[in-house]
């Protein structure tokens, strides 16, 4: 089985406008054939979908990112099965956008989770049928901490990046909890700053205390540009996704730009691998970097993994980059070879 992971989705300002008079696949460039071989497509939704709610105005906030319903086919086109909602602009229009974004997912078939209308909806893991298996998913975000949901009142599943808070307790025993019902469980994590290639130092033990509860995949993303991946005890940690599509200024140092659609090969519910294609946005579109942009940016990525451990070879053939997991996988290192 094969499930692809994206980072942020953002089709709201210029994107939204871009829209108007484009098809809704427009965003996906060529990219759409890598989604289509894959048998589950997750990203953080990095906007709300709707016509309806006013900007945030409670408490100060600078963007506020909004598409119009009808882009609920935009999703649909790449044929995104869960997206996270758990990030800090899930409620940019309010309490309104936020449920009819809700109602819209639900009408499209596209699970989701980590907002909802009280603390119980968006906490609660989505539990997808793909490939034969159960793939458990779960949503957080330490951001917007006044957004946080409660019993009464909507908001997102806010848990501090600590792991002696209570609310840090309570996530790592939902994971424990998902995997008694789940074959996969993807822990989602929108959190830290919004720049740096290294992980954040906070990051790394909780992220594997997640993979000690029972997660099998960590998703993790809010950086703008992507981080390196780590393998711990056999399973796959990516500290940062980046941007996927958006219309964000580039960054010239750190470019902002340029990610990865990521793919983690299963053979049931065991994971074996990773394959990485390297992608660049522009123009409100995504697409597979060229050939020589995808050495560049596999290369930068390649000695992101080295610092945390991780192999990785470049396959010039295919334009992508192969991370093992297994031990048996590594048995064919030599079949391809380093970029850098």
């Amino acid at each position: 089985m094969k499930l692809l992971f994206v980072g942020d989705v953002m089709l709201g300002r210029l994107v939204n406008e871009t829209l108007k008079s484009m098809p809704p696949a427009y965003p996906w460039g060529n990219t759409l054939p890598v989604f289509r071989e894959s048998d589950l497509r997750i990203c953080n939704l990095e906007c709300v979908l709707s016509d309806r709610g006013a900007p945030w105005s409670l408490t100060q906030k600078t963007f506020h990112f909004r598409s119009d319903a009808k882009n609920i086919e935009s999703l649909k086109s790449p044929g995104f099965n869960v997206v996270s909602l758990a990030n800090n602009h899930a409620l940019d229009y309010e309490y309104e956008a936020l449920i009819e974004t809700a109602r819209h997912l639900d009408r499209a078939e596209i699970s989701h989770t980590g907002a909802g209308a009280d603390f119980r909806q968006a906490s609660q893991p989505a539990l997808i049928q793909a490939g034969g298996l159960t793939v458990g998913f779960i949503a957080f975000t330490d951001s917007e901490p006044e957004w946080e949901a409660t019993d009464r009142d909507p908001g997102v599943y806010h848990v501090p990046v600590d792991r002696n808070d209570e609310r840090s307790r309570r996530l790592f025993d939902l994971v424990r909890k998902t995997k008694e019902q789940a074959d996969i469980v993807i822990v989602s994590a929108h959190w830290g700053g919004n720049w740096g290639y290294q992980p954040e130092p906070g990051h790394v033990p909780f992220a594997r205390l997640l993979v000690d509860s029972g997660a099998d995949i960590v998703f993790g993303h809010s950086c703008h540009v992507f981080r390196g991946i780590e393998i711990y005890r056999e399973r796959p940690i990516l500290y940062g996704t980046g941007d996927f599509v958006n219309d964000y200024a580039v960054d010239e140092i750190e470019r902002n730009d340029e990610s990865f659609i990521f793919v983690v090969r299963t053979e049931g519910s065991r994971i074996t691998g990773l394959t990485l294609y390297p992608t660049v946005v522009s123009h409100m579109q995504m697409r597979l970097a060229g050939p020589r942009e995808a050495v560049v940016i596999a290369d930068r990525m390649q000695r992101l993994c080295e610092k945390l451990g991780t192999e990785s070879r470049w396959n010039e053939e295919r334009r992508c980059l192969d991370i093992p997991v297994l031990k048996e996988e590594k048995a064919g290192k030599n079949e391809g070879e380093s970029v850098g």
